[in-house]
């Protein structure tokens, strides 16, 4: 669900920007409470991980793929939806800026719909599901797989909202069309969210918040994130994700070929040009790698106030 540049007016990217800009500002010094040097490798490895399973698009009915948007992995995972915040913008910033996985000019969308929509509407809901199944940790999985899909159809329907106001497709056709795809992507983003954290529960708890952190055998988290990157990525659906489908039926897919924003991608597309597949998987890693830096030097840089 990524907005390329073309789909969405000057004065909406520019509010969106403006909103985005606010809310990541907020969420710095509110992580100050729970994050810093201790919780650095797990904001990084939660960051890169995020990346990496963002390249495998599953295939979804009508020929349309989708991909995790991870704000509810990203806030049980670290405990902070706050934290989630800068985990999820840091992925967007470098999908944009390496890739050319989004536009230059909705990055402010882009973070407001996955890092900051997406995020509160699954923390919220997780909360409140836990509390109705009794507050078991047993029931974590089901509860913030069930609140991963909705946090997704949130997320599109501020999307379609956006388009909307931007004058690139009537209110009354984008919302539903947008709805109704993203709510099969959701069952997907429900299904993955719930299986990382029921896997995490069983064989490394200490990444999860509120348990006794361990901070050592670091080396199956890291060749798994390598593998999703650099392997399972080459299996990705070619086909077209929910708001490419979108932009094709409602006819104004061609709007993205209409904006040029001037940032040089070397890696755009998750390609290297002559080195086919294997070029992927290097961008994979390069993109796995730079995003547990950023994601890490941001928490060594967040000192906890009260230390």
């Amino acid at each position: 669900m990524h907005i390329p540049d073309g789909f969405i007016s000057v004065p909406v990217a520019a509010a969106t920007s403006l909103a985005s800009g606010a809310a990541l500002f907020v969420s710095f010094g509110r992580s100050q409470t729970a994050f810093g040097v201790r919780r650095a490798p797990v904001l990084g490895l939660t960051t890169a991980f995020i990346f990496a399973a963002q390249m495998i698009n599953f295939p979804v009915a009508g020929g349309t793929s989708g991909h995790l948007c991870g704000g509810a992995l990203a806030a049980i995972m670290l405990g902070s939806p706050w934290a989630a915040m800068l985990c999820i913008a840091t992925v967007l910033i470098i999908q944009a800026v390496l890739f050319a996985d989004g536009g230059i000019t909705a990055l402010g969308a882009n973070i407001l719909n996955l890092g900051v929509i997406s995020v509160w509407v699954a923390w919220f809901l997780t909360q409140t599901l836990q509390r109705l199944l009794g507050g078991s940790k047993g029931r974590l999985p089901l509860a913030a797989g069930i609140a991963a899909g909705v946090s997704v159809v949130a997320a599109a329907i501020a999307c379609a909202i956006q388009l909307a106001l931007s004058g690139t497709a009537p209110a009354n056709i984008v919302l539903p069309a947008m709805t109704g795809v993203h709510i099969l992507i959701g069952v997907g983003e429900g299904l993955i969210t719930g299986g990382v954290l029921a896997y995490l529960a069983t064989a490394r708890p200490d990444l999860l918040p509120g348990e006794e952190e361990k901070f050592g055998g670091w080396l199956i988290p890291v060749v798994s994130i390598f593998l999703v990157a650099g392997v399972l990525s080459l299996f990705a659906s070619a086909w077209p994700d929910g708001l490419e489908r979108v932009a094709e039926n409602l006819d104004f897919i061609n709007k993205a070929e209409e904006v040029r924003v001037v940032v040089p991608t070397p890696l755009a597309d998750y390609e290297i040009q002559g080195l086919g597949q294997i070029g992927t998987s290097i961008t994979g890693w390069v993109g796995a790698t730079a995003c547990f830096a950023v994601a890490f030097g941001i928490a060594k840089v967040m000192k906890p106030k009260n230390a």
